[in-house]
């Protein structure tokens, strides 16, 4: 094989070595690189300005959700890197509707294997298009407890009462049932205080009114709900209804069973606490309701015959 025979050689669509070593393709190539090399630099300048653009909206007003502006800032970029991409490809005279349909082929055959992690993903897009629960939300979400940390597409983030990380997958926060603490800012209080059947309900009524509404925490309107709820079995029982401060909850409903508790201790009103009495006859007898064992015959002679021995 002789040197023009290698040099009418075709190598790539319709183009032959020769072709290549010619100064024209030459500089058309290094054309294209440089070409390829702007776009690229301007789609990642792009990119970038857009997905920060996007994702100060969420800081910088306060009615718009931090989480959602930082996923739609995530989607212009790499929106915005993709079809950069396809315009590099588009330079190189590489027609792009082809690699199109593979990729979209291969989404397929991913999306057919990973489809636990796909689920995930979309929960993950409805949960940050919706908002059902938000960064410092205090939450209970698929039977776990917490303050939210972080939303991202595949899991959520908690933090629980004991500053323990818990990680939720995206699909179990959105197929379960979502208890939020934090989306109203008042909520209601509830109690229930038991006294003896020989107290003074007015009066003992009249102590856990005073004790609870001279805290600063409680609200008076709406009007607080004390009233006498069920007559159990060794109490009469106060169910107590008291409005507060969504953030004051947990503490003040803490401080109110032992305040309630000290003032009726200080106003004579007994809390009675399970307890059983036993009646007893006469001297030597048993208890009423109580039987002692008896001894058949047999047994007493087996005794004695034992003893003897």
């Amino acid at each position: 094989m002789n040197l023009d025979t290698i040099m009418q050689t075709e190598v790539w669509l319709g183009q032959t070595i020769g072709d290549f070593l010619t100064l024209q393709f030459l500089a058309s190539i290094v054309g294209s690189v440089l070409g390829a090399l702007v776009i690229l630099l301007i789609g990642w300048i792009l990119s970038s300005w857009a997905k920060n653009r996007i994702s100060r909206l969420g800081t910088d007003y306060r009615r718009l959700d931090e989480t959602l502006f930082t996923f739609l800032g995530n989607i212009a970029r790499y929106t915005i890197l993709a079809f950069t991409v396809l315009f590099v490809l588009n330079t190189f005279g590489i027609r792009t509707t082809s690699i199109v349909a593979v990729i979209g082929a291969a989404g397929l055959a991913i999306g057919l294997a990973l489809q636990g992690t796909l689920s995930n993903v979309a929960a993950g897009v409805m949960i940050i298009l919706f908002r059902p629960i938000k960064n410092g939300d205090f939450v209970v979400v698929a039977g776990e407890m917490g303050t939210v940390k972080n939303i991202s597409l595949n899991y959520t983030e908690l933090a629980s009462l004991g500053n323990v990380q818990i990680i939720v997958p995206n699909s179990e926060v959105w197929g379960n049932i979502i208890t939020n603490y934090s989306v109203y800012d008042s909520r209601r209080a509830e109690w229930t205080f038991g006294v003896a059947y020989g107290a003074n309900l007015k009066e003992a009524e009249q102590i856990i009114r005073d004790t609870i509404m001279a805290d600063e925490r409680s609200w008076s309107d709406p009007a607080p709900f004390i009233q006498v709820n069920n007559l159990g079995d060794f109490s009469v029982d106060f169910l107590v209804r008291v409005w507060c401060s969504s953030a004051d909850y947990f503490q003040y409903q803490a401080d109110m069973k032992r305040r309630v508790k000290e003032a009726l201790d200080a106003g004579g009103i007994e809390i009675p606490f399970p307890a059983r009495t036993l009646y007893w006859g006469e001297e030597g007898e048993p208890p009423t309701g109580i039987t002692q064992p008896k001894h058949s015959a047999d047994s007493r002679v087996k005794a004695e015959d034992e003893d003897d021995k």
